[in-house]
């Protein structure tokens, strides 16, 4: 089952996946921060394009990710002349999909969380002399620390397992942006390729599953600690 093609698929899946989560998440805290404790009446708007990717099709996610950042678009061409940085048909242009994809599920579970938080708390901290920052890192992160780990298992497993955006952005090219589900894809196309497929799918349930269980004891040792506290 672990054959070296199928470790790289697994790795890069893993990698892609891990990339998506952790370059998104500081982001996330302040777009979640932002819906939960702001008044400005545009942020009807700010959440309805957060959650944009859930409705749209996964390809026209791809398309509109290909045309605005494309090697021959301006965005695109300016970031690899000036950067080096190329998204399109690279694993980083996997990574920046997935991120996207699962961005409204990681915002979502923090700004629950941030709104469940008793403001008291935050201004019984600045009293004594706390600074906002430090008020955010000692206070509000760790009572909003279970919705910031929901979110990254949602957005971590639905960048695992996103296929329209990431086939259409950065393609099917072996060990650079074949992810499991891709991989899926071309073996079930693939003449006599269905027990490849089976391996792959059984790999995928099993990393998904260790994922959910690992968020849930950690969930639950987070929130022991908080009673604790």
């Amino acid at each position: 089952m672990f054959d070296p093609a199928t470790l790289e698929v697994l790795s890069l899946s893993l990698w892609v996946a891990t990339t998506a989560v952790l370059l998104s998440l500081p982001l996330a805290l302040v777009v979640a921060w932002f819906l939960a404790r702001s008044r400005w009446r545009g942020k009807m708007l700010v959440d309805a394009l957060v959650h944009l990717p859930l409705v749209l099709p996964p390809v026209v996610t791809g398309y509109l990710l290909l045309v605005g950042l494309g090697r021959n678009s301006l965005v695109g061409g300016w970031l690899a002349d000036t950067f080096g940085l190329v998204f399109a048909f690279r694993w980083t242009g996997a990574a920046l999909a997935g991120a996207i994809m699962g961005f409204p599920l990681l915002v979502r579970p923090i700004r629950l969380s941030l709104e469940a938080i008793d403001t008291r708390v935050e201004s019984a901290a600045a009293t004594l002399g706390a600074s906002p920052l430090w008020v955010a890192l000692t206070v509000t992160l760790p009572l909003a620390l279970p919705g910031v780990i929901a979110g990254l298992v949602l957005a971590f497993a639905r960048a695992l397992g996103e296929f329209g955006a990431t086939i259409t952005f950065a393609s099917n090219i072996p060990g650079e942006t074949r992810t499991l589900p891709i991989a899926i894809y071309t073996f079930i196309q693939v003449p006599g390729g269905e027990g490849r497929a089976a391996q792959l799918i059984l790999i995928s349930v099993a990393v998904s599953l260790a994922a959910l269980v690992a968020s849930e004891l950690i969930a639950r040792r987070v929130k022991r600690l908080q009673a604790l506290a």
